[in-house]
């Protein structure tokens, strides 16, 4: 019987079978190598054999190998002669134990060596097997070999000492044939192939602590994956698994303009729009599959070679692998208890991607990832990628951008190390990381195969229709930090009173979550009524930090808002009464920190339209005579006058065109005497002023005139001079009033919110859950009364010099208010006016602390100039492209003697001109009346806005008057 002593090499190389039969394959992921005492490196040891006999024994199953004397049993067998026969053939061996087999181990007869000896190491080991004899040389491949004791993954190799010791083959390990003798070529001292004698001490403890080193390892990456095993074998049917449809995630919401395609602001938690796997194309999912899974389609949810396969490249020193699956990142991301990175996370981590596999297809669990996963840039999931990085939905993806977004996924945002594989931020591993995802699809077979898209080419990198990130964009508050960021808050406000959500905690249903997170998290597809092109026309024309606009070069205190609705069915086509939705809306209510709502504007002249309509309802003709000279009040301490004009030149009749026109407030303060202030508030309110403020508390306390009786307001707090503009309304609520006149007398609510949907969970299609229902409107003013107004009103423009172009007719008012009791300077600003089409409120007062209103140059600002300027060009702007519309013909109603005023005089002759006769058949044309209603007063009327004497130069005319310090009170008798 021969001996072997110490044949190994240090870096040789084993021959092991590889997968599919291939003998000379690389065996994947099937364990770590343990290397155990008498194991080298990396080497590989030739043993003569006995006998002729070719033999092997590949990885894999478990293989008995009889020994003399001893029986051996298995899984699956195969038989190596014995000593004294010849036989060829191959024989599968999983772990071996000498003189034992249990399932899975099979005994290797291993001939006794004489002296000490190791067996070649590093996962590569030659075991000496003893043919027959005659026999030819066989060849064994074992496993894992330890002496004595076979773990799962190891073989024993039992030893058998002729005047030497035991030695162990680990992983891999080729069977040479072996020479006769110790001194044979196979021998410790023979030729072998580089074999490292007992007389080489040194190499010796280096090969011996190396292997002690490497069995440290694979013991421990053994322990590991035996222990998460065993845990997941344990807990699989134990744990209570919350399945993906209990914990949907969270949805934003998507505002678009009226165009339904267009988006305007886009809110929630997380910007994610939920899409089902019909709406993601094949060759999206799988560029994501080639990214981060390409066994995806073959394995149960965890792919244990992979995780084997990273865990060896983690302990042995090459780069950390994590080895997750789709499934696993997706229990990963849709599950809160599996954020923290522990091995106790990884194991139930495994444990749900297990069960989900268990509970949904392939085809589910990739809609489900990619609606959960992580694009950057604020996007989460594949739709909202699609969106931020193309600017189209997901089911329109070509390849390559497909591509793009799959390469994403592993690092979309630069992190400690790593800038992340954002293509606006690091473009050179961006297209490398795209060119593997598109090889990775090619390789299985997705790409460039029958029925199946072609590859893209480096040179069709989506470049062009890559957007670049964008700050004010595409995040989960797209939109709050723009003009739109005020239309938000009022699309809530709207969801709430058509009852989509709710406010209180035992009101919330599955359909009606609570207000305060429906649009956080509902995941709304919202329609609005804003039309873009009018939106862009108001944010150039009123901003500030528009280059170009009307305010763009003025002092820093001054801010504009503009709304306009749209009259015939109340929808707000534009509103800018700010930069953003956080900050104070101009144009809207807001509510301070007690609760209180602020944020309007003394509306000053412009606010006569009310008094005027209602004087007309009354029973008062536009030919009606009214007192128009200053005065003091009985039982007042403040005087009204005509902005600083004691005393117009229509003097004691004034007629209510005149009045209107030239904006005088003493005759509109005698109107709200005489018909009842409370006449004037209820014309506001059924118009659409929904709220007016006292300005005679601090803060001003405002009232719902939509919730009040107009009676128990008026006089006390809103005394008789609501009748020319005193008390705070807002800018919407003052477009919505001119949007009733502009529509016959018709009122529309103003309104926001066009239609609401909501995705269907299970078909995955939009459902609508509501509209802005039938725009039937109410006749709430005579459309006489209207027509009387409109006549006034269009005479206007053009004496304000704010015609629109093309000679489209317009009907429109302006307005000041003082910045302070006995001021000269104004505070607040208005124009307001309409079309058939359109109905326009424009506000120009202060940003902040209340400051004079001056142009750059120092000119007082009034209705007439800057407001009036942001009028027009936003009028004649949003026009664009409609009709010329007219208003209907005045209907004159009322009795033109119904006023308080004086009958003219006889006007006095001119100078040396004859008098008219009594007849009038001789008097010159036009008359000599200055208050008749042919002669409104001319240029060279003191009270018009042309007027160069006026101590205010543009003004309107008045605006407003004086601002009492106290609310008036009528006498006590």
């Amino acid at each position: 019987m021969n001996s072997y002593g110490d044949s190994s090499s240090p870096r040789g190389r084993a021959q092991i079978p590889g997968q599919h039969g291939d003998p000379g394959g690389d065996a994947r992921g099937g364990g770590w190598s343990a290397a155990q005492e008498g194991t080298a490196p990396a080497g590989r040891a030739s043993v003569a054999p006995r006998a002729a006999g070719a033999g092997r024994a590949s990885v894999g199953g478990s293989a008995s190998v009889p020994q003399p004397g001893a029986p051996a049993s298995g899984s699956a067998s195969a038989a190596v002669p014995p000593r004294g026969g010849s036989a060829a053939g191959s024989a599968s061996v999983g772990s071996a134990s000498v003189g034992r087999a249990v399932p899975g181990r099979a005994s290797v007869p291993v001939s006794p060596a004489p002296a000490a000896g190791r067996a070649a190491g590093a996962g590569r080991a030659s075991v000496p097997v003893s043919p027959a004899a005659g026999g030819s040389a066989g060849r064994a491949t074992v496993g894992t070999a330890a002496v004595g004791a076979a773990p799962a993954g190891r073989a024993s190799v039992g030893s058998a000492a002729v005047g030497g010791v035991s030695g162990r083959a680990t992983a891999r390990a080729s069977v040479s044939p072996a020479a006769s003798g110790p001194g044979g070529p196979g021998g410790p001292t023979g030729p072998g192939r580089r074999a490292r004698g007992s007389g080489d001490p040194t190499g010796a403890a280096r090969a011996k602590k190396r292997k002690r080193m490497n069995l440290l390892i694979a013991s421990f990456a053994v322990f590991i994956m035996l222990a998460g095993l065993g845990v997941v074998g344990f807990t699989y049917y134990s744990t209570n698994v919350v399945l993906p449809e209990d914990t949907t995630p969270p949805q934003a919401t998507t505002l678009y303009a009226f165009d339904n395609k267009t988006i305007i602001a886009k809110v929630g938690t997380q910007n994610r729009t939920l899409v089902t796997i019909d709406q993601i194309p094949t060759h999206v999912q799988d560029a994501v599959a080639a990214a981060e899974d390409r066994n995806f389609y073959e394995h149960s949810g965890v792919d244990y070679k992979g995780i084997v396969r990273a865990a060896w490249n983690n302990v042995s020193g090459g780069s950390k692998q994590g080895a997750s699956t789709i499934t696993q990142q997706y229990a990963r991301n849709a599950f809160d208890n599996l954020k923290d990175d522990t091995y106790a996370r990884k194991v139930k981590e495994a444990i749900l991607a297990s069960k989900l596999n268990d509970e949904y297809t392939k085809p589910q669990i990739m809609q489900h990832y990619l609606n959960i996963i992580y694009f950057g840039r604020g996007a989460h999931g594949i739709e909202a990628a699609a969106q931020t990085y193309f600017a189209k939905p997901a089911k329109s993806l070509s390849v390559a951008e497909g591509a793009v977004l799959a390469a994403l996924i592993k690092q979309p945002e630069a992190g400690a190390g790593h800038k992340g594989y954002d293509p606006a931020v690091n473009p050179t591993e961006a297209k490398s990381r795209w060119e593997y995802v598109i090889s990775g699809m090619v390789a299985e077979g997705w790409l460039n195969a029958p029925g199946k898209p072609a590859a893209p080419t480096l040179a069709e990198y989506p470049t062009r229709t890559l957007k670049k990130p964008n700050q004010a964009g595409a995040g989960i508050d797209y939109g709050v930090n723009t003009p739109y960021g005020n239309v938000i808050n009022y699309v809530k406000q709207e969801m709430r009173d058509k009852g989509i959500c709710v406010d209180k905690e035992e009101q919330v249903t599955d359909a009606k979550p609570l207000c305060s997170q429906a649009l956080m998290s509902g995941g709304y597809k919202i329609r609005t009524t804003i039309d873009t092109k009018i939106q862009k026309a108001a944010v150039e024309t009123a901003q500030r930090s528009k280059k170009g606009s009307e305010l763009s070069d003025q002092p820093p205190n001054l801010m504009a808002a503009v709304v306009a609705i749209e009259p015939k069915t109340g929808r707000v086509l534009a509103y800018y009464g700010g930069d953003n939705g956080t900050g104070t809306d101009y144009a809207g209510k807001n509510t301070d920190a007690s609760g209180n709502p602020y944020g309007g504007h003394p509306p000053g002249s412009s606010f006569k339209i009310y008094t005027l309509a209602a004087a007309l309802k009354e029973g008062k003709a536009l030919e009606s005579r009214w007192k128009g000279k200053a005065f003091t009040p009985k039982g007042t301490k403040f005087k009204v006058s005509n902005a600083g004009v004691d005393n117009p030149e229509c003097g004691d009749s004034c007629t209510l065109t005149v009045s209107t026109l030239k904006s005088l407030n003493v005759p509109f303060y005698h109107v709200a005497e005489q018909i009842g202030p409370d006449k004037v508030v209820d014309m506001a309110a059924k118009a659409g002023v929904s709220m007016m403020w006292r300005s005679d508390t601090n803060p001003p306390k405002g009232y719902d005139l939509t919730k009040t009786d107009p009676k128990d307001i008026a006089p006390n707090p809103f005394f008789h001079v609501v009748g020319y503009g005193q008390y705070p309304i807002t800018v919407l609520d003052h477009a919505n009033g001119v949007a009733t006149f502009a529509n016959q007398g018709r009122y529309h609510k103003a309104h926001f919110l066009y239609s609401v949907e909501k995705r269907d969970e299970v078909t995955g299609k939009w459902k609508k859950i509501a509209d802005e229902g039938r725009l039937k409107g109410e006749q709430r003013i005579d459309k006489d009364v209207v027509a009387d107004v409109t006549s006034v009103l269009e005479q206007y423009p053009g004496r304000v010099n704010h015609k629109l172009d093309d000679g489209r007719k317009a009907a429109s008012k302006t307005g000041t208010w003082e910045l302070k009791s006995g001021s000269e300077d104004n505070g607040d600003a208005w124009m307001i006016g309409y079309t058939p089409q359109i109905a326009t409120a424009v506000w120009v007062g202060n940003l902040k602390d209340r400051k004079p209103l001056k142009l750059k140059n120092g000119t007082r600002i009034s209705g007439g100039n800057l407001p009036g300027d942001i009028w027009e060009r936003f009028m004649d702007e949003a026009h664009k492209g409609k009709d010329k519309m007219d208003f209907p013909p005045a209907a004159n109603v009322g009795d033109p003697k119904a006023g308080n005023g004086e009958e003219p005089p006889p006007p006095p002759p001119p100078s040396g001109q004859p008098p008219c006769d009594p007849l009038g058949l001789f008097c010159p044309p036009g008359g000599n009346n200055p208050g008749g209603p042919t002669n409104p007063g001319g240029p060279t009327n003191p009270g018009g806005p042309t007027n160069p004497t006026d101590p205010r130069p543009g003004r309107d005319g008045g605006g407003g008057g004086l601002l009492p310090s106290l609310t008036p009170r009528p006498d006590s008798d």
